[in-house]
């Protein structure tokens, strides 16, 4: 058996019984940890009084080998993010954002950038209308982590640079970035703009004043493309981007 303690979020909670639950956590070394805490609820606990999503803090746990579930053993709380609670967008942005990252990475592989990133935008999320912008960046960031970050400097197919005077440029999921805006069905009409603010994520420049209209075209446009990434929507992504259906993106 190996023990382990680190910096976590906690991503999604369950009740296992009365007063255990099963967790699902974000660490910094150690990437993606499902635990069960015996007696969590109880008062009194190791707990900080049990788990809630949209926490972090530092956790202790016992990892044995075959199983699926490690023992955790104390959960230190640090950060509640409270205001999380009482904004409606905020609450929706970050779910979804937690979501996210329990989609797109696996068990034991730690990606301390993607921690770094969630901690940032659940922090800045907390601050009054910053919600679209923080999961914007946190998007970016989690897909470009991941290997999937998009071509947004030329067309991926013929490698020519987009004309980016035209009403709108093409964006394919499959091929992986820009195109041409051809009509066909396998791509989506995506304004310059919208792309232009991608670059300035990727130049990490992204503290420039931006109308919130282009933070939400792009927002939709990663949702839209990390969906098909995972080959399903996430349960929550029609929360954080109700205006979206299966089919579009209205970028």
């Amino acid at each position: 058996m190996a023990s382990l303690t680190d910096s976590a979020v906690c991503l999604r909670c369950w009740d296992f019984s009365e007063t255990s639950q099963t967790v699902s956590l974000l660490t910094r070394e150690h990437g993606l940890l499902r635990g069960l805490a015996k007696g969590a609820k109880r008062a009194h606990s190791s707990f900080s009084g049990g788990f809630d999503p949209l926490t972090s803090g530092q956790i202790v746990a016992i990892l044995k080998p075959g199983r699926d579930l490690a023992l955790l053993t104390a959960w230190h709380l640090e950060q509640v993010h409270r205001a999380l609670r009482h904004d409606l967008a905020a609450n929706r942005a970050s779910l979804y954002m937690v979501d996210l990252v329990n989609r797109m990475l696996t068990a034991y592989d730690p990606h301390p950038d993607v921690f770094d990133s969630l901690e940032a935008a659940l922090t800045r999320c907390s601050l009054k209308g910053e919600a679209s912008r923080s999961t914007l960046v946190f998007q970016w960031q989690l897909l470009c982590t991941c290997g999937y970050r998009p071509v947004i400097d030329h067309d991926i197919e013929t490698g020519e640079l987009l004309d980016e005077t035209s009403d709108a440029v093409g964006f394919s999921s499959q091929r992986g970035g820009t195109v041409a805006d051809t009509g066909a069905t396998d791509r989506w009409r995506v304004r310059p703009s919208t792309i232009q603010l991608l670059r300035s994520l990727d130049a990490e420049s992204s503290s420039t004043a931006v109308d919130d209209e282009v933070i939400d075209r792009a927002n939709r446009l990663l949702a839209v493309y990390a969906r098909d990434l995972l080959g399903e929507e996430p349960a929550a992504m029609r929360w954080a981007f109700p205006e979206l259906s299966s089919s579009s993106t209205g970028t």
